[in-house]
């Protein structure tokens, strides 16, 4: 699939203050978020004037709690100490099941009930059941469609990208970058041969991963990663650290990435030369990676561009797009991210920008600086896509000294 993006001009500076607001809050959703979750789906379905028999009521009801005690004791199992896999995919279904639930139940149960109430259909009891029937019809048809979503092949998404310093000679420069496979519970090993098969036929001079390769150290995922070493690229293959790798033994996942033949840039660079003309390839480590505590594990984008030329124009690989603050300020030409998911369940979208300043797509920054902040490869827990597609991403370097087109 090819797709035409517009770089869109970025100004977080009016909107740090409410961020800031927001981002203190959040740290309360781990404890107020189940509840909510779960008793807001069991009040639109069962019992807001619904009046369902008995049985039904307390059965429902049941379902509920079960849920709300559930989820959070798999998640801890299976994503705590002790990384058991089948509880983190119980976990992990039913919060995606949960959320999808009281996204609906909220919207439906206000916005349909009204639609109903203005056009005189039903009394009160009748229009509830006709909310509780088309929440449970809606939940249901978007995580079958998005649990497919999540485990196909991601579409291609192709985009040219010019870049005003970039030399004639690096004119069609073909960057491939996938990013946040998240190896995990759920074994995708197959799926991982695939996604590299197909980044093979887009003849790639320069293949990017930024990060957030799995969820469980490599020891643990590395039959998952092995089909990263079949990728192909005519200059290099790269790779950063996300922030997932710090939850799980960073340096292993860094030595064996480098076993598989990428070349990690762990605040360092490497220059790709064509035609006469360079392109600077930086990459730095997660903005996480120094409160890990593992040595030499920081982002330091003055390291990364340590010796090279700074009127070469550069390619810059972060994982989370919020570093793009830095990038402008360093006069970075591209910078490349991931770890937004593009939102992964709608509308979760809204949430991920009170941390980050996009949630997908090419933006600019400053007067320089480009941002491409890719939805992501695979996906992270819950084992749905809903309005947030996975994609690869092709990106074709453009110069405008190139010759015209005859």
């Amino acid at each position: 699939m090819t797709a035409t993006s517009e770089a869109r001009s970025a100004d977080g500076a009016a909107h740090a203050p409410q961020q800031s607001r927001l981002r203190r809050l959040m740290r309360y959703i781990p404890l107020i978020a189940p509840v909510l979750l779960w008793t807001v789906p069991c009040w639109v379905l069962l019992h807001a004037g619904q009046h369902w028999p008995l049985p039904v009521t307390l059965g429902g009801t049941a379902l509920f709690v079960l849920g709300l005690i559930a989820m959070p004791l798999a998640m801890v199992r299976g994503h705590g100490r002790r990384q058991q896999d089948r509880a983190a995919i119980v976990g992990d279904t039913l919060l995606g099941a949960s959320w999808v639930l009281f996204t609906w139940s909220v919207l439906l149960g206000v916005l349909l009930r009204l639609a109903l109430t203005v056009a005189g259909v039903g009394d009160g009891q009748n229009q509830a059941r006709i909310v509780t029937w088309a929440v449970l019809g809606v939940a249901a048809v978007l995580l079958a469609w998005g649990y497919a979503e999540a485990r196909r092949v991601p579409r291609v998404r192709q985009l040219d990208v010019q870049l005003p310093r970039l030399g004639a000679g690096l004119d069609g420069t073909r960057v491939v970058l996938i990013t946040d496979t998240h190896y995990g519970p759920l074994d995708r090993a197959r799926w991982s041969a695939r996604v590299c098969a197909k980044v093979n036929t887009l003849e790639a001079d320069l293949v990017c991963h930024t990060g957030d390769i799995a969820d469980g150290t490599a020891e643990r995922r590395r039959a998952q990663a092995a089909p990263l070493g079949t990728v192909r690229a005519t200059r290099a293959r790269v790779y950063v650290t996300g922030n997932h790798e710090y939850y799980s033994e960073a340096q292993g996942w860094v030595d064996l990435m480098d076993e598989l033949g990428w070349e990690p840039l762990r605040n360092r660079h490497l220059l790709l030369e064509r035609g006469g003309d360079t392109l600077v390839v930086a990459g730095v480590d997660d903005v996480t990676a120094e409160s890990s505590g593992l040595a030499g594990h920081r982002a330091h984008l003055a390291g990364a561009l340590n010796g090279a030329d700074p009127d070469l124009p550069v390619l810059l690989l972060a994982h989370q797009p919020k570093f793009v603050d830095r990038a402008a300020a360093g006069g970075i030409d591209l910078q490349l991210s991931g770890h937004t998911h593009g939102g992964q369940i709608w509308p979760f979208h809204h949430l991920v920008r009170i941390d980050q300043p996009t949630l997908a797509g090419l933006s600019r920054h400053g007067t320089r600086t480009l941002l491409y902040t890719s939805r992501g490869t695979g996906f992270w827990g819950p084992p749905f896509r809903v309005f947030a597609p996975s994609e690869i991403t092709l990106l074709i370097l453009r110069s405008p000294q190139r010759p015209p087109t005859p």
